[in-house]
């Protein structure tokens, strides 16, 4: 297997990245970077122009109609943040509070985008997946 990496850091970029991978890779994995993130509809987009399968670092981007997400759970993520959040409100310093690592991951399938992709998802995986959207 050979990966690429493709850089973007404006919509250009973002669309140039697309235009030149189409023309030989085989699928695209979005670094969970908060450029990328904010993106996910105009990836989603360019995904479905160029026929590219993404998977994403969140399972929430998936919903929008990215094919597949790996990772921590937004709700859950947005949970904890609250949770510090109120910490600090309450008095202790940021300094002192644990690091904390998700504790919930997710596999979740998009069978819709997937069949638009001309794709067919093994059942091992589908088995595998906390969520598959149809």
């Amino acid at each position: 297997m050979e990966v690429d990496f493709w850089r973007a850091r404006t919509d250009s970029e973002l669309d140039d990245a697309f235009a030149t991978s189409a023309h030989g890779a085989d699928a695209l994995l979005v670094n969970p970077d908060t450029f990328f993130l904010s993106r996910n509809k105009r990836i989603i987009e360019l995904a479905q122009r160029h026929s590219m399968p993404v998977m994403y670092p969140y399972p929430d981007n998936v919903v929008e109609g990215g094919l597949i997400g790996y990772g921590p759970s937004g709700f859950d993520v947005g949970h904890q943040k609250g949770i510090y959040t109120g910490r600090i409100l309450k008095g202790e310093k940021p300094a002192d509070l644990p690091v904390v690592q998700p504790t919930k991951i997710e596999l979740v399938i998009n069978m819709k985008t997937a069949k638009a992709l001309g794709l067919t998802v093994p059942q091992s995986i589908l088995l595998r997946a906390d969520e598959v959207i149809e």
